[in-house]
């Protein structure tokens, strides 16, 4: 479904990722890993067109989409939920919700993905009328996932999704992507929460300054030692 290759980007003039290169099969739930700085949000901005790259090629479906602008991609099927949530504060919950289909024409279809979300998310429902601002740290992260699932993307790109949340709330975190993976979502997965991120993963890579440095299936990577002693304290 993705393929990028040799990819090298630049950010305010600094190199950032060095010659990166990484598949995301359909269906599955590809993870990045590795510490803060390391490049891994960079890696999403520039699949989503926010960022471009110096060389290198991205691939969405057989199409090459890394002189895209980012409206276009997200058009082919792309949703990209960014790190800190980005909700908009000062609109409801269903007005986020509705910016988050802006792509789609059929009114009948976007109420359907309504519907749908709320029986995936109770609490939106309850809260559609309230502004996003009013809303707590997990009820807000819920709706940026939820506004990135209003576009029907084929492939859900998310920038740690559990940051700043309490553990309880990070579980909840992943049993939703968990549940919208088994929907048939595609999903790749930047995350810092090394077990959790490997735990949900069918392939993972583990990024340290800007390079893959490791990859594998998720559950062979939880039994390495260099991910063990550098990411697990172990």
């Amino acid at each position: 479904m993705l393929e990028v290759n040799k990819l090298c980007v630049s950010y305010l003039g600094v190199p950032v990722i060095r010659e990166v290169s990484f598949k995301v099969e359909e269906g599955q739930v590809v993870s990045i890993v590795g510490s803060n700085g390391a490049g891994k949000s960079t890696i999403l901005k520039t699949i989503s067109g926010l960022l471009r790259p110096l060389r290198g090629e991205i691939h969405f479906l057989g199409e090459r989409i890394d002189t895209w602008p980012p409206f276009q991609i997200t058009a082919e099927g792309i949703s990209h939920i960014p790190e800190g949530r980005k909700i908009f504060s000062k609109l409801t919950v269903l007005e986020n919700l509705l910016v988050g289909a802006y792509t789609r024409q059929s009114k009948s279809e976007v109420q359907e993905s309504l519907e749908s979300l709320y029986r995936l998310f109770p609490i939106l429902q309850e809260r559609r009328n309230q502004k996003g601002e009013t809303l707590s740290g997990g009820e807000q992260q819920m709706l940026a996932i939820a506004r990135g699932l209003m576009s029907k993307p084929k492939l859900m790109m998310l920038d740690e999704p559990s940051l700043g949340l309490m553990p309880s709330l990070s579980i909840k975190v992943i049993e939703v992507l968990k549940r919208i993976s088994s929907q048939g979502t595609t999903i790749l997965l930047v995350e810092q929460k090394v077990r959790n991120a490997l735990e949900l993963a069918d392939r993972a890579y583990v990024l340290q300054t800007g390079s893959i440095v490791l990859e594998g299936a998720g559950s062979d990577l939880l039994k390495s030692d260099m991910i063990r002693k550098a990411y697990l304290g172990m």
